[in-house]
């Protein structure tokens, strides 16, 4: 059996990006992807696909697109129900994405910082006792790519294959 998406749209808002209680990060985002064919009265539609991203990928995805950004995302269609405060069932689908490619180079979606001339740095987040607290952005304080302290230790999960 095969379960596999392959979509291309724009961030309908920033991504939502949180922390579960053992510390891995989840990104919930919601995709608007325009149909291929146009109504009947000429215009084009869009369908809105909920998305949800794990661990590195969902930071990543957290830290570099925001709402407009366009966004290629492959993964997996999952479904699932539960009970609302009125007592109905209600039923969700979402894609769950095991890879998200940013399609719009850095620039075509900048932020107020970079505007100002400031060059972005990185560095790998680690999870804090209190996910909660946790800003919604991995902070940066040095770019760990510019010293030469050593070798970079990089774990499999941090690898892409």
């Amino acid at each position: 059996m095969i379960n596999r998406v392959v979509l291309v749209g724009r961030l309908t808002k920033d991504p939502d990006l949180r922390y579960t209680p053992s510390g891995a990060a989840v990104t919930r985002f919601t995709l608007a992807v325009n149909r291929t064919f146009s109504n009947a009265q000429g215009e084009k539609e869009a369908d809105f696909i909920n998305c949800t991203v794990w661990r590195k990928q969902a930071e990543n995805t957290a830290n570099f697109l925001k709402k407009g950004s366009l966004a290629g995302v492959e993964g997996r269609i999952q479904t699932g129900s539960y009970e609302g405060q009125d007592g109905k069932r209600v039923y969700t689908t979402e894609v769950v994405a095991d890879s998200v490619q940013f399609l719009e180079p850095k620039s075509a979606n900048s932020n107020s910082d970079r505007s100002q001339g400031q060059q972005p740095s990185y560095q790998q987040n680690q999870p804090t006792s209190q996910p909660s607290q946790q800003n919604n952005r991995t902070r940066v304080d040095q770019d760990p790519f510019s010293s030469g302290s050593g070798p970079i230790e990089v774990s499999d999960d941090d690898l892409p294959f």
